[in-house]
């Protein structure tokens, strides 16, 4: 293949790590001594997968030889994994550059199964939870390959999308966080997303002072906040006392109860059903059956809020995974939205959404 040929991809360009200067310096003496590539350039679709620095040095020596390998790959995302499981199979990087590459790699290795719009071998599935089976396994290999955690990958996803919305704000931010001129936490840096961009670019300025000179009251912004407790069900309304006559509460001769011990059975043959059951020893005075009453009630209508407040938060987690599955789409596959008959499609289900919410709000 050609040089004219080979493309470069800003995206694939920007998961490899660049050469220092006195680095290039070097490894050009190195090939224009040998007078040909030691590796061959890796590519796909003709766009540079492995080998961009060796590809400048060839554009500017003509005479050095050289060998182009084209590997086979199902789609964009497929090539961005490969590049990064490529490049964490480098000895020479730093805590936060693997960190960076192996998100990335479970990131894209996930778009990769999913499959992308306009790719010729897409995965079909049709399982409700499939693509969460999916990601599960996914995590899993990428840990086994790498020797670390299934919880180490998906921190290091979370801090990966904290370096792209720095990017994204602020171009050449990333290189700054992976090369430690701004120093912070993992934690800070994965809660830049939830950032809005026009206000990234002064906390970024922020984490490049030291720290005695930071605005902490501006940076408190990335600190996680924490759910607020769950409210407690609220108690039943304490029954309302059955109202009583005054005059003849006042004449109505009051009955103390006799001791237990000197109750005794109507009859001195065996005990009857209900005194089984309520202890043939205990009469129960009507203030007594009155307390008994509201009781049962209470507990009656304590099950009762439990399982509506139950119910809610069942409602409330559905619309938040259905605003959170739609989000995903949207981001990884904004030709849904493009695309004029995706997007009539899109329309057509927001409408019926619409109308059966409205009809669930009108009941």
């Amino acid at each position: 293949m050609k040089l004219s040929h080979l493309k470069i991809d800003p995206e694939f360009q920007s998961k490899i790590p660049p050469l220092q200067f006195e680095e290039e310096q070097q490894l050009e003496q190195n090939i224009i001594t040998e007078g040909r590539l030691l590796n061959p350039i890796i590519v796909w679709n003709g766009y540079i997968l492995d080998g961009h620095t060796r590809y400048r040095i060839l554009k500017k020596h003509g005479f050095i030889k050289y060998e182009v390998e084209e590997i086979q790959l199902a789609n964009r995302y497929e090539a961005l994994a490969w590049i990064c499981k490529n490049q964490l199979g480098r000895r020479n990087l730093s805590p936060e550059r693997k960190k960076f590459l192996l998100g990335k790699e479970y990131e894209s290795t996930k778009l990769a199964v999913g499959g992308q719009p306009g790719n010729c071998n897409p995965v079909k599935r049709c399982g409700q939870n499939d693509h969460i089976v999916s990601e599960k396994r996914t995590c899993e290999r990428i840990a086994s390959e790498h020797g670390v955690g299934e919880k180490t990958v998906r921190r290091a996803e979370k801090y990966s999308r904290g370096i792209d919305a720095a990017e994204e704000a602020v171009p050449g931010a990333q290189e700054e966080i992976l090369t430690g001129r701004i120093k912070a936490t993992d934690a800070q840096i994965a809660a830049l997303p939830a950032i809005p961009k026009e206000e990234r670019p002064a906390i970024l300025e922020e984490l490049r002072k030291g720290k005695d000179k930071r605005n902490e009251a501006l940076l408190s912004r990335l600190k996680p906040e924490r759910p607020p407790p769950k409210p407690a069900p609220p108690k039943p309304p304490e029954p309302p006392e059955p109202p009583r006559n005054e005059e003849s509460a006042a004449l109505e001769p009051v009955t103390p109860s006799p001791p237990e011990e000197e109750i005794e059975p109507a009859s001195n043959g065996p005990p009857s059903f209900l005194q089984k059951i309520q202890g043939h020893k205990r009469h129960l005075s009507e203030e007594d059956m009155v307390r008994l009453k509201a009781s049962v009630d209470s507990r009656y209508r304590d099950r009762i809020a439990k399982s509506g407040s139950i119910m809610l938060c069942e409602l409330q987690g559905a619309a938040e995974d259905f605003m959170f599955r739609w989000g995903v789409v949207f981001q990884n596959y904004p030709d849904v939205l493009s695309n004029e008959t995706s997007r009539e499609e899109v329309s057509a289900l927001i409408d019926r959404m619409t109308t059966y919410l409205n009809t669930v709000k009108e009941m």
